[in-house]
């Protein structure tokens, strides 16, 4: 088995996750031709192309691979540098970055009940990447070796991972009070659904039209939409009277409590389940993560 170079893995992960050479170079403080000699350098010893130069990069079957050694590599580092911390506080984290640990969590969660889980890791200075994506298409930076671990709605553990449920996230639709008092004051029907311009997170969102078949027993539902790419921005659009959004219960209840925003489909709810997918290695930080994530979810989440 070859030993690759710690700094050559290390470089393939910063053009990876930065999306580019130059911006590798900045990253690891080295000229844009370090970083290419040690691609270079790692693609020889492979004897296999790692990073397919297209735009976006992307690494190939074969990077992918040393990609997720790589990531495993610095979970390593950040283990040994909690370890040490513990032994000594005085001897670890005295210079050097600390170790990047990327993880992919749906937006929804990022906005709700995740950040608040991880603070007391990124307080106790574990130096945390999350990524954000669709709750569906979370999965698929793990699948890629880019990330330790997901949030995502995915049932069944990948190979090498380990799955936890978290519990379900309880989406409602809603829209400002002036605008239903308007254009749907007896909420949202089977008849009138179609008239009301809906606002979702961007063109993999599909939650709008899964709430509208769900609520009204419906094969087929097509829907006028607006695209708002964050969680935060979805619920401002609302109360600026752009429309109707299907939105976690748990971002609104206050809007819902003054009379803000208006549930427009009362009764009607969508449970969607969360699990938590991470690399099923013995390591503490993994561990404190999967904790962590897991104590926030069984309170925040039915």
């Amino acid at each position: 088995m070859s030993t690759f170079d710690p700094d050559a893995l290390e470089c393939l992960a910063a053009i990876v996750e930065e999306g580019g050479f130059e911006r590798a170079a900045v990253r690891l403080s080295i000229t844009q031709s370090a970083v290419s000699q040690r691609l270079r350098s790692l693609e020889v010893q492979v004897g296999t192309v790692l990073i397919v130069r297209s735009r976006p990069l992307k690494p190939t079957s074969a990077g992918r691979l040393l990609l997720k050694h790589a990531l495993q590599t610095r979970l390593l580092r950040a283990d040994l540098a909690r370890d040490l911390k513990d032994l000594a506080p005085g001897a670890a984290g005295s210079g050097g970055e600390v170790e990047r640990i990327s993880i992919a969590i749906n937006a929804d969660s990022i906005a709700t009940w995740a950040l608040p889980a991880l603070s007391g890791l990124a307080r106790r200075g574990l130096g945390l990447e999350i990524i954000t994506d669709d709750q569906d298409f979370t999965i698929e930076w793990l699948r890629e070796g880019r990330v330790l671990g997901c949030v995502t709605t995915l049932k069944q553990a990948l190979r090498s991972c380990k799955i936890v449920p978290l519990g379900a996230m309880r989406y409602v639709a809603v829209a400002e009070a002036d605008y239903a008092a308007a254009h749907c004051p007896r909420g949202l029907s089977p008849h009138n659904f179609r008239h009301q311009p809906f606002i979702a997170f961007n063109r993999k969102d599909d939650l709008q039209g899964e709430f509208i078949a769900h609520a009204f027993h419906l094969k087929h539902v097509a829907l006028s939409q607006l695209y708002v790419p964050s969680s935060e921005g979805q619920v401002s659009a609302v109360l600026a009277g752009w429309g109707v959004s299907v939105v976690p219960e748990l971002q609104v209840r206050e809007h819902l409590r003054t009379g803000r925003l208006v549930n427009v489909a009362p009764g009607h709810t969508l449970p969607v389940d969360l699990y938590w997918h991470c690399w099923n290695l013995d390591s503490v930080v993994l561990d404190a993560l999967t904790a962590a994530l897991t104590a926030a979810a069984a309170v925040a989440l039915s």
